[in-house]
């Protein structure tokens, strides 16, 4: 006989009596009483009991035990409570309608609740019984507060439009979350797109990322300097804590070794910044793809002559480099079922859809005929050196003639072998789809490309590697697909179709990829 009760209960008042909330204690027996486990109730997901215990943090089967004590859930009428907090942009319109299209494939009803500006909830009931099952809670703020309330324990999933910080990966660790940067801990909702913005009818048409980066740091302060009237430029951006904020300091600032100049006016939310930019002919401002109002974007372009503007099949193949990727972060605990269903859902193909109403970038493989690449082709026989020669471009050309892109691409964390964010989405997406069946009897090509920086013979041996390497992480996946269903080849075309220009950090960073072809 194993008894556990006195020990643990002895230790707790010493080591609970200081934590918040000790009025729900519990007390689990297993039913044959040979163990007693008892300690703080921190959460039940309707099948787990998760306990703070003299022990650490243990999560505890309900079929198997008991409860006794003030802390007990109600097991006949359980709610499942489970918090969300982050990023206001995803929280305001994306969130929510994927949650009321969730309910109604599920045969919910659903009833919102605002209690503040920036908290609310869903409540989710039986539509027979009438029943309440779940009540999701939403505090919409930003990215550093998302995670804030997840290392609190204050939120079950954090949204955000950036990567975790080192610091907050660390931070989760010893709170028990487990490692945060792995991929089973977040997940890439939707894409959206950091877009330069001007009021319409501003001259200044097309800027270079470097451009854009001095506009930014304030070392370009004049339209004139652009092309423009003689006018000081007004800058405008994103609160700072929002993670779009932080995101284009990533991606844009920080590559060109530059900060933002403090001098930008800070909005917090994205209507309000293209309010601002509508209303001013001087202003400029970076705004979310999915929302730009009235206002003209601004193509970005490089000293090649190649341009890119921002649209849903540039975003989602990443050829636009200023991307942003719409996370989910969870930590290494059970959530309810009914959440489980939910983020289930989220990647269902009627998900993609409500995520295209939204306004936001789904990631739904498209297949782009070759007939439409013309452009890229043309690209690569201007961009054509002295490395690559007539017979790398034919070969080029023989092996894609007849297939078809996948808007499903592969890119890699600058100086880094390591996938980026929204590349580790598209090996889950690509390795479901291959369960599923999608590519069987047909030709599934994995085809590496490279930037034109060093001999094209070393290019072409990493393009090569780096599409061998997303090939196994797809495969690796795809646990219950059968393979041999698919002709599957790797090939490799190192710098032979330049997406942008090589002259800048951006430039090569879009150039080295990995593309899916399919026949």
């Amino acid at each position: 006989m194993m008894k556990v009760r006195a020990a643990v209960c002895a230790a707790l008042f010493l080591f609970c009596g200081a934590l918040p909330g000790f009025a729900q204690d519990v007390l689990l027996k297993s039913h044959d009483g040979e163990v007693e486990i008892s300690g703080t109730l921190l959460g039940f997901d309707g099948e787990f009991y998760r306990v703070h215990t003299v022990f650490g943090e243990l999560t505890v089967d309900g079929s198997g035990v008991s409860c006794e004590g003030p802390g007990c859930p109600n097991l006949i009428n359980y709610v499942a409570d489970i918090a969300i907090s982050g990023s206001a942009t995803m929280a305001d319109i994306l969130l929510p309608a994927l949650l009321e299209a969730f309910a109604r494939n599920e045969g919910y009803t659903v009833k919102r609740d605002a209690e503040a500006l920036d908290r609310f909830s869903y409540e989710l009931s039986a539509s027979s019984t009438g029943q309440t099952l779940a009540r999701f809670q939403f505090h919409a703020s930003n990215a550093d507060e998302g995670f804030a309330d997840l290392l609190a324990d204050e939120a079950d999933i954090a949204m955000s439009l950036r990567e975790i910080r080192p610091k907050e990966a660390e931070l989760g660790f010893e709170a028990g979350l487990g490692d945060m940067t792995d991929a089973n801990r977040s997940r890439v909702l939707a894409l959206d797109g950091m877009v330069p913005v001007v009021a319409a009818g501003n001259p200044v048409a097309t800027l270079s990322l470097s451009q854009l980066a001095d506009v930014f740091a304030g070392k370009i302060d004049n339209w004139s300097i652009l092309g423009g009237p003689d006018a000081p430029i007004t800058l405008h951006l994103i609160a700072s804590t929002s993670g779009f904020a932080q995101a284009v300091e990533d991606q844009l600032m920080k590559r060109a070794n530059l900060t933002t100049t403090g001098i930008a006016i800070r909005h917090g939310r994205n209507d309000a910044l293209v309010s601002a930019v509508e209303r001013d002919p001087f202003a400029i401002g970076i705004a979310s793809f999915a929302e730009t109002g009235s206002t003209q974007q601004v193509t970005l372009t490089g000293s090649c002559g190649r341009s890119m503007t921002a649209s849903r099949r540039t975003i989602k193949t990443e050829d636009y480099p200023l991307n942003a990727p719409m996370f989910l972060y969870f930590p290494a605990r059970r959530l309810p079922k009914v959440a489980r269903d939910f983020l289930s859902y989220t990647r269902s193909p009627s998900a993609q859809i409500v995520i295209r109403r939204a306004g936001f970038v789904d990631q739904t493989a498209e297949e782009i005929s070759i007939n439409l690449q013309g452009d890229r082709f043309a690209n690569a026989i201007t961009g054509a050196g002295d490395e690559v020669s007539l017979e790398v471009l034919q070969s080029m050309t023989g092996t894609l003639k007849g297939m078809k892109r996948l808007s499903t691409s592969f890119r890699f964390q600058a100086g880094s072998s390591r996938l980026d964010a929204q590349s580790r989405s598209n090996v889950q997406q690509l390795a479901r789809a291959i369960e599923a069946g999608m590519y069987d009897a047909r030709s599934l090509y994995f085809i590496g490309f490279s930037d034109g920086d060093g001999p094209a013979e070393g290019n072409q041996k990493i393009a090569l590697k780096r599409a061998e390497v997303v090939r196994q992480a797809v495969l690796s996946a795809a646990e219950t697909a059968s393979p041999e269903r698919i002709d599957i080849q790797v090939h490799a075309f190192g710098e032979a179709m330049p997406m942008a220009c090589d002259d800048t950090d951006w430039g090569r960073q879009v150039n080295r990829r990995v593309e899916i072809w399919v026949k």
